[in-house]
């Protein structure tokens, strides 16, 4: 097995390979998170979920909010549909889209590639924010956490025209700080979720544009773990 069998796995891997990863596209979590469902459709362990998926009574929330209810913007929300609202299909895909009345799932995927701890405690405090976010009015919500961290030797950032590449005095190279994040993720984020997922990958970001995890069976086995347990939960919470 490779991770071309999980969407969430084989897209995050295309963020970075054969072209150049641009960290201010805010659309690019919403887009790796969408496939989690994808991938808990095509698994298969919950019969609840999956009947639901085939059904439209639960869909990908096409706007990440909740109708009647203000929430800053997920990166992935699923839940059940609101009854009067169509629900969108699209070739390809199990999973509809439409507005939701309730939030039955929420992911949120965070990427450090470099900069990293000067980053971490911003991106902390993003992910604890949208768990309660997930959680507001009495929901019970299932949250979700997938960051991904890069172990790469040197990395090249873009801005417009400009390169910014890791190992001079004002960055590190992403292998260097990658532990230490992990580490305060781990211990501040991860409590906060119910399932916390760090994906260690190492892309230079630079031509050909290479892209590799750092333990590819490691990977496989922790994210298909999560989506079991995922899988578990969710007929155990929804019923």
């Amino acid at each position: 097995m490779t991770d071309s069998n999980y969407a969430v796995l084989r897209i995050f891997r295309s963020l970075f390979e054969g072209r150049p990863y641009l960290h201010r596209d805010s659309s690019l979590g919403d887009r790796v998170a969408s496939y989690l469902y994808e991938d808990l459709f095509s698994l298969g362990k919950s019969a609840k979920l999956r009947t639901r998926i085939e059904t439209h009574s639960s869909v990908l929330n096409a706007q990440n909010l909740t109708v009647g209810v203000p929430r800053r913007r997920g990166d992935g929300t699923f839940g059940e549909r609101v009854p009067v609202a169509p629900a969108i299909t699209d070739v390809g895909f199990a999973v509809a889209r439409g507005p939701v009345a309730t939030i039955e799932i929420g992911v949120e995927i965070k990427i450090l590639a470099k900069a990293m701890i000067k980053q971490v405690d911003r991106v902390i405090g993003d992910l604890m924010r949208q768990t309660e976010e997930f959680r507001k009015k009495g929901g019970q919500a299932i949250c979700v956490g997938i960051v991904g961290v890069n172990f790469a030797k040197q990395y090249t950032s873009y801005e417009g025209d400009r390169a910014f590449p890791t190992g001079g005095r004002k960055y590190k190279n992403p292998i260097q700080e990658a532990d230490d994040a992990i580490s305060r993720l781990r211990q501040r984020a991860a409590p906060s979720f119910d399932e916390f997922l760090i994906l260690r990958f190492d892309a230079s970001n630079t031509k050909p544009h290479p892209f590799s995890w750092v333990d590819e069976k490691q990977t496989l086995l922790e994210y298909s773990a999560l989506l079991t347990r995922l899988s578990r939960e969710y007929d155990r919470r929804f019923k």
